[in-house]
């Protein structure tokens, strides 16, 4: 099968193309890894080239503008990076009948919601900031691509992604919180943050309000994968993400009693960072099931494991990362 991921220089492209080196359905060379210069979300017509000089039968739209400030100071750009790219894209795959599986975000969602509960696919977006509205714009604009209509409600649920006749299918990936190699990442930001803390003799300051689901790229990678090799349509909108959620306090403290720095933290309001973007105070996402590639008589596989977990096995790659910085991963114990 050839398979071709967009973004390929970036976190989340990365795990990809390691996930799908290792997958057995991958084709001989390998899959596709298109990243810039040659595919370029500023240059509309790169999906054009690349479709017709690799003939991908799967595509995985990893690449995208994803600085939510940049996005707010630039909004015009978020929607021709992460909205009218996308269609161009959406529309030379389907063209093609090449199926298309979109990442997407958690930030389509206004953050509103006081249940406690996690935002499903079938839940309505009401993005509240430049990023998400623009990630929304691409999703619609690849519904529309591949032949789902309003009357679908191809945005508000799942199983709704093969276009009509049987035709390639679109799957919308949307997750949050993202973290991984190589680095620059928020468990790397916050263990930079509390070592300048403790040396400055202060409290390390996190926000306390804005709950979200840490997700490791690889689990999110493995679970793309899965998507793929399942030999089920994949289409409609998935929430893939690690299990269980917290506020950024509770992920620093997580993050800072794996590496063993001990400073103390004061939870702080959102609001005391003036900043350029508003950010979903809520953003949590409900993992949907997703299809086993397992053989296995339960036609679903089970969610992705616990952010603790996937934090736990992400914390010797991050100890290595810090340990590139001397004047960091030296006070690292």
């Amino acid at each position: 099968m050839r398979i071709a991921v967009t973004g390929a220089g970036g976190r989340l492209g990365r795990a990809v193309l390691d996930a799908l080196a290792n997958a057995p359905f991958t084709g001989i060379g390998g899959p596709l890894a298109w990243r810039r210069p040659d595919y370029d979300l500023d240059d509309l017509d790169a999906a054009v080239r690349l479709i017709a000089r690799d003939q991908p039968e799967v595509i995985v739209h990893a690449a995208a503008w994803t600085d939510v400030d940049g996005c707010a100071r630039q909004p015009e750009a978020a929607l021709l990076r992460n909205g009218e790219a996308v269609g161009r894209l959406a529309e030379a795959a389907a063209g093609s009948g090449i199926d298309l599986i979109l990442i997407s975000t958690n930030e389509v969602f206004d953050g509103r919601r006081t249940d406690g509960l996690g935002y499903r696919p079938d839940d309505r977006p009401n993005p509240i900031n430049a990023y998400g509205s623009s990630k929304l714009a691409g999703e619609v604009a690849a519904a529309t691509a591949y032949g789902w209509t309003p009357d679908d409600r191809a945005l508000q649920g799942t199983g709704l992604g093969t276009s009509p006749g049987g035709g390639p299918a679109l799957g919308i990936v949307r997750t949050a919180w993202l973290f991984g190699p190589p680095g620059n990442d928020f468990p790397e930001k916050i263990a930079h943050a509390a070592e300048r803390a403790r040396a400055a003799g202060e409290a390390l300051q996190v926000i306390g309000d804005e709950a979200g689901s840490p997700t490791f790229t690889a689990d999110l990678a493995d679970a793309i994968v899965e998507l793929i090799g399942s030999g089920q349509r994949f289409g409609g909108i998935q929430h893939v993400v690690n299990g269980g959620a917290t506020t950024r306090a509770g992920w620093a403290r997580a993050v800072l009693a794996g590496l063993a720095i001990e400073v103390p933290i004061q939870e702080v309001l959102g609001s005391t960072w003036v900043r350029a973007s508003t950010l979903p105070a809520w953003a949590v996402l409900e993992p949907t099931l997703l299809p086993s590639s397992v053989p296995s008589s339960l036609p679903l596989a089970e969610p992705l494991r616990p952010w603790t977990a996937a934090l736990a096995d992400y914390l010797p790659t991050l100890r290595r990362q810090l340990a590139a910085r001397p004047d960091v991963g030296a006070r690292v114990r």
